[in-house]
């Protein structure tokens, strides 16, 4: 079988499945909820929420969901709170983190501005917690609970910062809510001391979410999408996609052991990590059409009178750092989504970090992984082109039997078989090398994909952004002039005049597509190219050393 004939069938059905994904999801048909099924989603599913008021809050396992709420009034209830890799907005109404700014990480390379991950207005996207239950503050109907601050200012200066909202009812219940920052991180401690003085037990219920405005787009363009929605973890899964979609049509609701519940978009995440020693239940929940809600439910807590409690949670917000999120929680890490390769991709981005610790440049490091990768592929490649040029030479032959068998396909099949055997061929020896290298190829091709490494990571010269196209199409246009050149290099059987033209122009037509991959892609892409090129010449003249014609 042909490499290029290989590569073109992978290509087409390739971008076949793309196109008709997009039209699946641009114009295909959507589905309908029963009026039946509206209905009970109001009553039914824990944890449920209230239609009016306080509908962000949802109800405890052990009571009644609370009555419709009145929204607090408050002035000058927003805290900002600036630590060197954070700076956010807390809301005292319920003490939400309602904005996040990602200060090492500018919108744009060399802007001043920060990336906003979670944000308020019309892109909403906030992270909200509480306690319900009996006692809970949030469940009350008088609404969620105004927290007082110290400030309204905090910043950062030794290596932890930490920020206590208080609250106390007349009934001598008092809660304290304190969010603990660190220095160079992204996950924030957010716990609760519930004093309790009321004279009798108090039960309360944590729980935490993370509300976003529903976006049925994902990341990306039609070639390179990536994925933007929830995920959550459970004791069986250890990461598990719950896409808008899934949360408009069905609401989710899985009692495990540990968990974690987030939202992800290409780079960056959140989420939300209860303890991780106790059975907690992931929900979902769509409101009113417009807004995604994924959350966790800690077990009810019920503290003594007299009586002092403490519950923590973690919030993370921030990039999608695998060292760092596999410490957080198990699976957070595989929200860097490498897919069903990751086993594979995993170990090719400790590669990929080890060398780029070595150069202290990821455009360098991509060139050297891929020389490792293909020189450890060496062997599979050497197969691939010899069976294609045994296979060329037995051309003649072939021709022959077809001339002698004419449409008797039994003798032919036979023929063939015993000329394969004769001549020590494998029919299929070009083809599995191939198939073989290809998981490979997919799994570094995540990679490069997904790792937050190579965002506005600089090259060389005009090259200042791996994870964006290049300026000038430079490499677009000498990949597909090393496409052309491997074309060229590979003698071809095919004599359709058709599948020739299509052969000519498959260069070309790759180029395009190149034009908009972002420039790590292309590069590693181009390298791996010219490495092929330098071991078909390898392959080809040791052939011909042992006597065997390459063309």
């Amino acid at each position: 079988m042909e490499s290029q004939r290989s590569f073109l069938i992978i290509g087409l059905a390739l971008v076949s499945f793309l196109l008709w994904q997009q039209w699946q999801k641009d114009y295909g048909p959507q589905p309908v909820e029963p009026v039946e099924q509206q209905a009970q989603q109001t009553t039914q599913g824990v944890p449920s929420f209230n239609d009016t008021g306080n509908e962000d809050v949802p109800s405890s396992d052990s009571v009644p969901a609370a009555q419709p709420a009145v929204t607090a009034q408050s002035t000058n209830r927003i805290i900002e709170v600036k630590t060197d890799t954070l700076d956010l907005r807390i809301d005292l109404l319920g003490g939400d983190v309602i904005s996040a700014d990602l200060l090492k990480f500018p919108v744009e390379q060399g802007s001043d501005i920060p990336y906003s991950l979670l944000r308020s207005g019309n892109g909403l996207y906030v992270a909200q917690s509480g306690l319900i239950g009996a006692q809970g503050p949030d469940a009350s109907a008088n609404g969620r609970p105004v927290y007082t601050a110290q400030s309204e200012f905090y910043e950062m200066t030794g290596d932890t910062l930490v920020i206590p909202l208080t609250w106390k009812n007349n009934q001598g219940l008092s809660i304290t809510k304190t969010f603990t920052f660190t220095k160079n991180h992204y996950d924030v401690n957010v716990s609760y001391d519930i004093n309790n003085g009321t004279g009798s037990a108090a039960t309360v219920q944590p729980y935490a979410q993370l509300k976003q405005v529903m976006e049925f787009e994902d990341d990306g363009n039609m070639f390179m999408p990536t994925y933007r929605g929830a995920a959550y973890s459970t004791e069986d899964d250890r990461y598990q996609k719950y896409s808008f979609d899934e949360i408009e049509d069905d609401n989710l609701r899985e009692t495990t052991k540990a968990g974690w519940v987030g939202m992800l978009e290409h780079y960056f995440v959140s989420a939300w990590v209860p303890s991780q020693e106790q059975t907690n239940t992931v929900y979902s929940r769509n409101l009113k059409n417009q807004y995604a809600v994924i959350g966790v439910l800690s077990p009810s807590e019920t503290v003594a009178s007299g009586d002092t409690k403490t519950i923590a949670s973690t919030l993370y917000m921030g990039p999608k750092d695998q060292d760092k999120l596999a410490k957080i929680a198990r699976g957070l890490d595989l929200t860097v989504d490498y897919g069903i390769l990751f086993w594979i991709s995993q170990p090719l981005f400790a590669l990929l970090t080890f060398l780029h610790s070595l150069v202290n440049n990821w455009g360098v490091a991509i060139i050297l992984i891929t020389i490792v990768v293909k020189g450890a592929m060496y062997w599979l490649t050497k197969k691939q082109y010899e069976s294609m040029a045994r296979m060329r030479n037995l051309a003649p032959k072939m021709q022959q039997l077809k001339d002698r068998f004419g449409d008797d396909r039994q003798k032919m099949s036979q023929a063939m078989m015993e000329l394969y055997r004769k001549e020590k061929v494998n029919p299929m020896g070009g083809c599995l090398p191939l198939l073989l290298q290809m998981p490979i190829f997919l799994a570094l091709y995540w990679v490069l994909m997904e790792s937050v490494e190579l965002r506005h990571a600089d090259f060389v010269l005009w090259i200042t952004d791996l994870s964006t196209k290049d300026p000038y199409f430079v490499l677009p246009i000498l990949t597909g002039a090393s496409m052309y050149l491997l074309q060229k290099l590979q003698p071809t059987t095919i004599t359709d005049p058709m599948q020739q033209k299509i052969m000519q122009w498959m260069p070309v037509a790759m180029s395009v597509f190149f034009l908009w991959f972002p420039a790590g892609l292309v590069l590693y892409w181009l390298v791996s190219n010219v490495i092929t090129l330098v071991q078909a010449k390898m392959i080809y003249a040791s052939m011909e050393k042992r006597g065997i014609s390459s063309k």
